[in-house]
């Protein structure tokens, strides 16, 4: 068989995740201490698990309606109204997906024509850029800058701005660098986008995982629900990553083409991570607070860490992630995580596996313990110190 002849074009064009290479390494190696996974080290809490088992012992194992369970909807739009002043109707403009990721697919899929351009703020989370391309779109790159405490201005969004300008991509809480949109800034993003027929795609999978100030949501302000669609998801707010749950929150007019495209592919989300979500959206609010506490302590600590060994570091404000400046070692991203790797069995992400503009950074998580993000701490003092010589 001749695949260069077979396979598609766009599939075999799309690079492969920048930070696969590095979970590839480390599946190799043994005493490494790692910091590059987005992922909660809290298990997902009792009173969600048991109410999952719950649902398999009462033998509720068939199919849902494609949007998800009606109860489950209506749990979404009180949370939404509850924790951040949106309302929507659970019948018509909510869809439960399979983690937040497939929200982002059916959200650009919906929306893209070919040659429609989507606006992506980099640096950022690693599949917007691919799944526009496979959708036909053109990714419109803005590269955030540390100046800017990597947020996306309206000068930027305006001059990125064309007549073929379809959706911008709005991924706040930020991964990788941690930065948050305020609602004075959100708001000169929608003074620029409110006289367009330009759409929002609003990732807010880290919304709740903010410290010293709420998450706005664009969908919020004057103007702006009837062109944001909203993505969230269980994932960081509940420590529940593996249950794959997510969900989108639009106009009905975009839910129903989003609809189409998630019943053909998906037909629903498992049905029992809808029960242990429903558990978490009536139950869960001090589970979050506990949480949030516990990460802003490591933020705290890690962001001091680096400071103390000479590594400036841009202050997080949301999610679990900084996104250190390495660029002053005079050597790329990428050769510095792996000399950190091999050396001193310290595991971070390079920046530039979040875009270009990530260059002379690398990403960080703290969603580990503290005794975790202390003991790599150590080996990063000593590796710098090595590199100083």
């Amino acid at each position: 068989m001749d695949y260069s002849n077979i396979l598609s074009e766009r599939a075999v064009s799309l690079k492969p995740s920048g930070i696969r290479k590095f979970f590839d390494i480390l599946d190799e190696m043994d005493d490494v201490v790692s910091l590059t996974v987005g992922q909660p080290d809290f298990v997902t809490p009792w009173h969600i698990r048991e109410s999952a088992i719950e649902s398999l012992e009462q033998g509720k194992t068939y199919y849902t309606s494609n949007s998800g369970l009606l109860s489950m909807r209506e749990e979404i739009a009180k949370y939404l109204n509850r924790r951040f002043s949106l309302n929507y109707n659970p019948k018509t403009e909510l869809i439960v997906t399979v983690g937040g990721s497939e929200a982002i697919d059916i959200t650009i899929r919906a929306l893209v024509n070919p040659g429609d351009e989507v606006i992506i703020p980099e640096p950022c989370f690693v599949c917007y850029e691919p799944i526009t391309r496979l959708a036909c779109g053109t990714p419109v790159i803005i590269t955030t800058k540390a100046e800017d405490n990597f947020k996306l201005t309206p000068d930027a969004l305006r001059a990125a701005i064309t007549p073929c300008t379809k959706l911008l991509v709005l991924p706040f809480p930020n991964n990788p660098t941690g930065a948050i949109m305020t609602a004075a800034e959100l708001d000169g993003i929608a003074e620029v986008l409110r006289d367009t027929n330009i759409m929002v795609l609003s990732d807010e999978i880290y919304a709740e995982l903010t410290y010293g100030r709420r998450h706005v949501s664009i969908a919020g302000l004057d103007g702006m629900r009837e062109r944001t669609v909203v993505v969230n998801g269980f994932s960081k707010a509940y420590a529940m990553t593996g249950w794959r749950l997510g969900y989108t929150a639009a106009p009905p007019e975009v839910t129903y083409q989003m609809l189409k495209i998630h019943q053909f592919a998906i037909m629903c989300a498992p049905t029992v991570s809808q029960y242990a979500a429903l558990e978490a959206l009536r139950n869960g609010d001090d589970d979050i607070v506990y949480m949030v506490e516990e990460y802003n302590r490591r933020r705290r600590l890690i962001v001091s860490g680096f400071r103390s060994i000479g590594i400036d570091c841009f202050e997080p404000e949301g999610a679990f992630y900084v996104f250190p400046e390495i660029g002053k070692f005079g050597m790329p991203c990428e050769e510095f995580c792996e000399r950190l790797l091999y050396e001193e069995r310290v595991a971070i992400v390079p920046g530039t596996a979040f875009g270009s503009c990530g260059e002379g950074f690398a990403r960080v998580s703290y969603a580990y313990s503290v005794r975790h993000i202390t003991e790599a701490l150590e080996r990063m003092e000593a590796f710098v110190k090595k590199l100083r010589k």
